[in-house]
């Protein structure tokens, strides 16, 4: 059996230089929920585990003004569920987190874990896009700051430089009259991977869509915003005639595979449908906002 290093180092700036230094041969244990189910069935074989949990930075909750929030990229869902405010602020990127697993899973999933797994299907990946979210990372030559739509850069990965690590999710001021929402289509009732995730956050003055941001998951090699679907919606009283554009929009923005769980077809068509209701859900929690 190979021996693995593990680490758990109390600093962010030690767990870069570690991670660093193994050269792509270390591996990031946030939740762990990818990484112990993919070394199991041998996929992953890292020669070191670098553990983040012990970080403070990666596992603070911190609002800010306008009902805006920094997340540290490995809080977990059921820590998030207890935060006063959060939920009630960002209830569609809880609910896209929170969507993972079983309730064991949701004690250790994290947002920084789901994103830079990598997963086209992840739950959490469109609900972070909707909001508008981005991600602070640092690495070796420093920190930056992406917006959450440009991590993904496939199955399995990231645009992430060499030894970066996900530092923390900044969540911008929530506008008033404004609701975000998530949905996915799956074919068990629970605890399985999406065929379609749909992620929608739109802002309201009265019953007019002032702004609005769409993402789509499952659906192509990364998570896909899609602005043609936004266009539709913003303006637009959310009539039916908006809200079929907006969905032929997500249809258009689909290019899924085939496989045991759903159709290129099959998919394709539950994008626009879910594109519908997750823009009832948001337009509703905006007029309660």
């Amino acid at each position: 059996m190979t021996n693995i290093q593990y680490l758990a180092p109390a600093t962010l700036d030690e767990a870069v230089r570690a991670f660093a230094a193994a050269q792509g041969a270390a591996r990031i244990l946030a939740g762990g929920t990818d990484l112990l189910v993919q070394m199991q069935s041998g996929f992953a074989k890292p020669g070191m585990i670098v553990d983040v949990k012990k970080i403070p930075e990666l596992m603070a909750i911190e609002e800010t003004a306008g009902g805006g929030f920094i997340v540290g990229a490995a809080v977990s869902g059921a820590t998030l569920e207890r935060h006063p405010t959060f939920g009630k602020t960002w209830p569609g990127a809880l609910e896209a987190l929170n969507l993972i697993g079983s309730t064991q899973i949701q004690g250790r999933a994290s947002f920084g874990g789901n994103l830079c797994n990598g997963s086209p299907a992840a739950d959490s990946v469109p609900g972070l896009v909707a909001a508008g979210a981005t991600v602070t990372v640092q690495g070796p030559s420093g920190r930056r700051e992406l917006a959450v739509e440009d991590v993904p850069a496939g199955p399995g990965k990231t645009n992430l430089a060499p030894g970066e690590i996900a530092v923390s999710f900044t969540f911008p001021p929530h506008p008033a009259h404004s609701g975000d929402a998530y949905l996915r289509m799956i074919p068990r009732t629970e605890m399985d991977i999406a065929v379609v995730g749909c992620g929608v956050f739109l802002t309201m003055d009265g019953e007019t869509c002032t702004a609005a941001r769409v993402a789509l998951g499952a659906v192509a090699p990364t998570v896909r915003r899609v602005p043609d679907a936004e266009a539709a919606l913003i303006g637009s009283r959310l009539d039916d005639t908006a809200l079929e554009t907006a969905a032929a929009a997500c249809r258009a923005a689909c290019n899924p595979i085939d496989d045991k769980r759903g159709t290129i077809a099959y998919r394709t068509s539950v994008a626009g449908v879910l594109l519908k209701r997750a823009v009832a859900i948001a337009a509703e929690r905006a007029a309660q906002a």
